[in-house]
């Protein structure tokens, strides 16, 4: 008997969850941004410290790193805190997000600084890290834009933005931006990076049970090229706004 596909509460398989971008969240940082995308939920905050890592010093360029974590119930059952070393999956992830925001950001303009990015995911639905980029990616702009106010920097370091999407093949049906239960399953399941210009930053795609085609991995491709325009253009529309904090 087959197993019925997950359903998507009248989602199409072309469609983004519904996406919501909290600016200000975390009032004592430089930059925050609560991201919402179905039910995933994680916070993101930018911290500027005036130093860089000692193997940069001198370089005249700044440095853009990130530090991931979930919390304990974010899951359906508890997971332990990662105190210490972090686990294999935890420093991926967290890697991944910095070269995703360092892709973004004139790190001369910045100067001799760095910004670290913390990404706390609340509850996990799937499609954590690609809500972490995105979300990273607007509290990152408010710091910079911080350091601009406070007269540290001359120009804004933020080049452009950058965003993130998951795709994949459910049963044979391309669909974007998985939550849980279809990444899970999913025959073939991608992470896609993409700058606001439309250059690549990283593709991340695994063939879960069986291998995929030139020509599906291009339909993905152009799928997830759909999601990230309209991602891009509401982060636009929340730096549009105001802050809370």
């Amino acid at each position: 008997m087959n197993t019925p596909l997950p359903t998507r509460s009248g989602r199409t398989a072309s469609e983004l969850r519904a996406i919501s971008f909290q600016r200000g969240e975390a009032p004592y940082a430089e930059g925050s941004c609560l991201v919402r995308a179905g039910r995933t939920a994680v916070l993101c905050t930018a911290s500027v410290q005036e130093e860089v890592p000692p193997w940069r010093r001198g370089a005249g360029e700044g440095w853009v790193t990130a530090e991931y974590a979930m919390l304990p119930r974010a899951t359906h059952t508890r997971t332990g805190r990662e105190r210490g070393k972090v686990g294999g999956r935890t420093q991926e992830i967290q890697r991944l997000i910095g070269r995703a925001l360092r892709a973004s950001v004139d790190l001369a303009a910045l100067g001799e600084r760095t910004v670290l990015v913390d990404c706390d995911v609340i509850v996990a639905d799937g499609g954590t890290r690609t809500a972490a980029i995105t979300g990273a990616a607007l509290a990152l702009h408010d710091a910079c834009s911080w350091l601009v106010a406070q007269g540290r920097v001359t120009s804004h370091p933020v080049r452009e933005l950058v965003a993130a999407t998951s795709v994949g093949i459910i049963g044979g049906e391309p669909r974007l931006d998985l939550q849980y239960d279809e990444d899970v399953i999913a025959d073939v399941d991608m992470n896609l990076v993409a700058l606001e210009s439309g250059g690549l930053v990283e593709v991340q795609g695994t063939a879960e049970h069986h291998s995929f085609s030139r020509s599906e991995l291009d339909v993905l491709l152009d799928l997830g090229s759909t999601g990230l325009r309209a991602l891009f253009a509401m982060q636009r529309a929340a730096l549009a706004t105001a802050r809370v904090g």
